[in-house]
């Protein structure tokens, strides 16, 4: 027969959003256990920023944050900010510094942000139990939680296994399935900050200059994100895409605007007349990477002079250079997607202790959720936030 073990607070998900909750948790004297089904925690931590952990940014604010209930974050971003997790990441004495944008990094490795989880737990007697299969989840007076060895019974359930993405490092849709099952309401789910595919002419157009990037404006309806974009075998990659993948759907076109410091149309025609001997890939090649300087004259302008080229064409020219419509075939899926898009509908719980409105002591708390952050730290911080706010609710 199994043994019943008893304790205040049983969190399922050893990753960030789940650390944070148990921690916090744990050092207000309650008696908690984390499981997770992988042999090691915060997977996705570890491979976060190459390995250096984007933790947060210090540029939070909710209306970075994609959810069909943009205010459902606030107050849990507001209760627990990016200074309050910059304060304890200088507690530890780990070394970080700016990127662009906002984004902190660690200096040496994402293994110090890990470790620093850990010794919290360790501060509140966190029992951490790892590589742990579980089998049921059920709900009388307490919950109970049945693994393949033991059964586990506690007033207080988080659930932090995250979303679908990156199905290699272990993603699953344990929480999304555990929701249903108390009766929780779903969103729509899809993989965001993913990159985007191409297929025909395009794509073969865009397999020749694989490898190359460049900064750009990516845009999709009213968004727009400055960053790098990259060409690949696939498609495209890189911040800019990721960024706008998150707000595209099947469909719709997105424009990109290859020189977002330069007026193309009055460079293409000063050039005309200060070079009318160049051709159009040469006086492309001043302002664009040479590859794609020769690819996009080539899509536009046979190999003549800018003298031979109408005043009307390089119009033409510059309206594509400035906003080059495209519409993507689809994406790479989770396989490559940094988050989730949708999950637990917002509306199904309470914003101040991430608690199910209809299932008292259900708490479910980071990717899991309806609400999903731009690329650059925002979906850790969202983590951190989330999973203190569950963690002093309990």
């Amino acid at each position: 027969m199994q043994e019943m073990q008893k304790y205040d607070v049983v969190v399922i998900g050893a990753g960030a959003a789940g650390l944070m909750a148990a921690l916090t948790a744990g050092q207000r004297g309650r008696r908690v256990l984390l499981l997770d089904h992988d042999t090691q925690v915060g997977a996705k931590i570890l491979i976060s920023g190459g390995g250096r952990c984007n933790f947060t940014n210090l540029q939070i604010a909710p209306d970075k944050y994609i959810s069909a209930n943009p205010h459902f974050c606030k107050s849990a971003l507001a209760s627990y900010t990016q200074h309050d997790f910059i304060a304890l990441v200088k507690k530890h004495n780990i070394a970080y510094h700016e990127k662009t944008l906002g984004q902190l990094f660690c200096d040496g490795s994402a293994r110090e942000i890990v470790a620093m989880l850990l010794a919290e737990c360790a501060a509140g007697n966190v029992e951490i139990k790892l590589g742990q299969k579980i089998t049921d989840i059920a709900k009388a007076d307490a919950f109970r939680v049945t693994t393949g060895d033991d059964v586990y019974e506690s007033a207080a359930l988080i659930l932090a296994t995250g979303g679908l993405s990156i199905p290699k490092m272990g993603a699953t849709g344990f929480t999304h399935d555990m929701a249903k099952q108390f009766g929780l309401p779903l969103t729509e789910i899809r993989p965001g900050l993913v990159p985007l595919t191409f297929d025909g002419a395009m794509l073969d157009f865009m397999r020749e200059l694989s490898g190359l990037s460049l900064e750009i404006t990516a845009a999709c309806g009213k968004k727009s994100f400055r960053e790098a974009m990259i060409f690949t075998h696939r498609g495209l990659s890189g911040p800019a895409i990721l960024q706008i993948s998150s707000y595209w759907r099947e469909g719709q076109e997105i424009i990109l605007d290859l020189l977002p410091d330069t007026d193309a149309e009055t460079f293409l025609l000063d050039r005309k007349k200060s070079r009318p001997k160049a051709e159009l890939k040469t006086i492309l090649g001043e302002v664009l990477p040479q590859r794609l300087a020769h690819s996009f004259a080539a899509l536009h302008a046979k190999d003549e002079p800018m003298a031979g080229l109408t005043d009307k064409t390089l119009r033409d020219i510059a309206v594509s250079l400035k906003g080059w419509k495209l519409k993507p075939s689809g994406s790479e899926g989770y396989a490559k997607a940094e988050v989730t898009l949708g999950g637990v509908d917002t509306r199904a719980l309470s914003s101040k202790t991430m608690q199910a409105n209809n299932v008292p002591g259900l708490h479910i708390i980071g990717e899991a959720v309806d609400v999903t952050g731009w690329l650059g730290g925002y979906n850790f911080q969202w983590a951190w936030a989330s999973g203190r706010a569950a963690g002093l609710a309990v």
